[in-house]
């Protein structure tokens, strides 16, 4: 004879226990879901009618075309004016032959040719330009183009100009009697004969020598400068130094 003993074991959980639990857990998740469903119904209600408020206050608007706009009563319902004629316009008469008698019928007539114009045309201007009653002028110029380079521009030169000529400048008297001495840097352009023609001065220690500085320079000769051996014109820097006998 077999016996049951009951064991109460303290935290088992098994399916005695879910039995108890199911109900009151199938009734709150039905409770939830109802809960979840009426929500969104809601939610899609209460959308809709917002939407519907916000739509009514949009205004309607049609578009028409410009045909149908007619034309702007201004306009339609002028008459357009109207203009009187003082007099009939008579019919024109250039170019429409009128017969006439023979007695006033003017003698024939033949143009002349081009040749025979410009016959007539030429003793004519003969004797305008004798006489002096016309006469024709135009002022001519002619521009020369030189070939010179710019001052600052870089010229490629194999041989540079070597003085030939070298003029001592003249020590200006204001300043031999005030004791000023300085440097003079003079930019010379020396052309294709070798012949100084400018002379510019690009730095100077007194504006007193720049005068005696330049004329020394424009009385200088040089070689020209040679590139591809055939001369050119170039810029050259020539240094001018003013010194008193008791200060060298």
């Amino acid at each position: 004879m077999s016996q049951t003993i009951a064991v109460k074991n303290e935290g088992v959980y098994g399916a005695f226990e879910l039995k108890q639990l199911y109900p009151r857990n199938y009734a709150v998740g039905v409770a939830i879901a109802i809960f979840l469903h009426l929500l969104g119904i809601g939610s899609y209600y209460f959308y809709q009618a917002m939407t519907k408020e916000d739509s009514d206050n949009i205004p309607t608007v049609r578009i028409m075309k410009y045909s149908e706009l007619g034309p702007p009563p201004s306009i339609a319902n002028e008459a357009p004016p109207q203009i009187a004629l003082a007099a009939q316009v008579a019919p024109p008469t250039v170019g429409v032959p009128v017969p006439v008698p023979d007695e006033q019928a003017p003698p024939e007539q033949t143009i002349a040719t081009q040749q025979e114009m410009s016959k007539q045309a030429a003793p004519a201007l003969g004797n305008d330009v004798g006489t002096g009653a016309a006469q024709i002028t135009q002022d001519i110029k002619i521009e020369q183009q030189t070939d010179d380079p710019d001052m600052n521009a870089f010229v490629a030169v194999e041989k540079l100009p070597e003085m030939v000529v070298a003029a001592k400048p003249d020590y200006p008297e204001i300043a031999k009697r005030a004791g000023i001495t300085g440097k003079v840097f003079v930019k010379v352009l020396v052309d294709k004969e070798g012949r100084p023609k400018k002379a510019v001065v690009i730095k100077s220690d007194s504006e007193l020598f720049n005068q005696s500085a330049v004329e020394a320079a424009m009385k200088s000769a040089f070689t020209p400068a040679l590139q591809n051996n055939h001369p050119i014109a170039v810029w050259i820097v020539l240094p001018y130094r003013f010194t008193l006998a008791d200060q060298r």
